[in-house]
Protein backbone atom coordinates (compact mmCIF):
# COMPACT_ATOMS: atom_id res chain seq x y z
CA UNK A 1 0.00 0.00 0.00
CA UNK A 2 2.68 2.50 0.70
CA UNK A 3 4.27 2.10 -2.90
CA UNK A 4 0.84 3.23 -4.28
CA UNK A 5 1.35 6.65 -2.44
CA UNK A 6 4.56 7.06 -4.44
CA UNK A 7 3.54 5.35 -7.75
CA UNK A 8 0.84 7.25 -8.36
CA UNK A 9 2.00 10.61 -8.42
CA UNK A 10 4.71 9.73 -9.94
CA UNK A 11 2.55 8.01 -13.16
CA UNK A 12 0.61 11.60 -12.81
CA UNK A 13 3.82 13.67 -13.27
CA UNK A 14 5.02 11.40 -16.10
CA UNK A 15 1.22 12.00 -18.04
CA UNK A 16 1.60 15.42 -17.25
CA UNK A 17 5.19 15.42 -18.76
CA UNK A 18 3.77 14.16 -21.80
CA UNK A 19 1.13 16.16 -22.54
CA UNK A 20 2.96 19.15 -22.19
CA UNK A 21 5.36 17.70 -24.88
CA UNK A 22 3.37 16.80 -27.23
CA UNK A 23 1.42 20.00 -26.59
CA UNK A 24 5.03 22.06 -26.95
CA UNK A 25 5.70 19.65 -30.31
CA UNK A 26 1.76 20.53 -32.09
CA UNK A 27 2.63 24.53 -31.56
CA UNK A 28 6.66 24.32 -32.57
CA UNK A 29 4.81 23.04 -36.10
CA UNK A 30 6.28 19.56 -35.55
CA UNK A 31 3.21 18.61 -37.09
CA UNK A 32 2.56 20.42 -39.65
CA UNK A 33 4.02 18.59 -42.87
CA UNK A 34 3.27 14.91 -42.61
CA UNK A 35 3.23 13.94 -46.34
CA UNK A 36 6.47 15.25 -47.17
CA UNK A 37 8.60 13.23 -45.69
CA UNK A 38 6.65 10.24 -46.52
CA UNK A 39 6.64 11.08 -50.29
CA UNK A 40 10.72 12.48 -50.38
CA UNK A 41 11.48 8.28 -49.84
CA UNK A 42 10.32 8.12 -53.34
CA UNK A 43 12.83 10.65 -54.84
CA UNK A 44 16.74 9.93 -55.57
CA UNK A 45 18.18 12.91 -53.65
CA UNK A 46 20.27 13.90 -56.50
CA UNK A 47 17.83 14.33 -59.22
CA UNK A 48 17.35 17.81 -60.24
CA UNK A 49 13.87 17.74 -60.38
CA UNK A 50 13.24 16.34 -57.01
CA UNK A 51 9.87 17.77 -56.10
CA UNK A 52 8.46 15.95 -52.72
CA UNK A 53 6.22 18.14 -50.85
CA UNK A 54 5.91 20.43 -53.70
CA UNK A 55 1.84 21.06 -54.44
CA UNK A 56 1.58 19.50 -57.84
CA UNK A 57 -0.16 22.67 -59.40
CA UNK A 58 2.61 24.68 -59.09
CA UNK A 59 4.68 22.14 -60.78
CA UNK A 60 4.69 21.71 -64.72
CA UNK A 61 4.48 18.34 -65.99
CA UNK A 62 8.48 17.30 -67.19
CA UNK A 63 8.91 16.26 -70.47
CA UNK A 64 9.81 12.61 -70.89
CA UNK A 65 13.81 11.66 -70.62
CA UNK A 66 13.70 8.87 -72.36
CA UNK A 67 15.12 9.25 -76.16
CA UNK A 68 15.00 5.44 -76.92
CA UNK A 69 12.90 4.53 -79.70
CA UNK A 70 9.88 2.10 -79.76
CA UNK A 71 10.04 -1.61 -79.92
CA UNK A 72 8.57 -3.12 -81.96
Amino acid sequence: MPALYVMIPAALVLVGIAVYIFFWAVDSGQYDDLDGPAHSILFDDQDPNHTAAVDSSKNEQAPPTDKSPPRA
